[in-house]
């Protein structure tokens, strides 16, 4: 997820104990994260990027409970795998 310029963004205010503090601190001190903000920032589009996969898979899930596949399409599926594997330069 790209960010956009700093006058474009909204801003959160948050409160962390010490010890979260102490940490996001020593990820910027060892250049893991340019500021304690590049951090929450990740964070928090990690967070919803994670949660946006997950309802990603249960619809995926869902549609098949649906629509299951067909003992056909299982088979091919199944044929077409072997023939990959097969062709693979192991």
């Amino acid at each position: 997820m790209q960010t956009t310029m700093l006058t474009d963004m909204q801003q959160f205010v948050v409160r962390v104990d010490e010890a979260l503090a102490a940490a996001v601190d020593a990820l910027v001190a060892d250049g893991t994260f340019e500021s304690r903000s590049h951090a929450v920032r990740s964070a928090v589009e990690e967070l919803v990027d994670r949660h946006r996969r997950r309802r990603i898979g249960e619809a995926i899930v869902a549609g098949y409970q649906r629509v299951p596949e067909t003992e056909e399409e299982l088979a091919e599926a199944e044929a077409n795998t072997r023939q990959l594997i097969a062709e693979e330069p192991w």
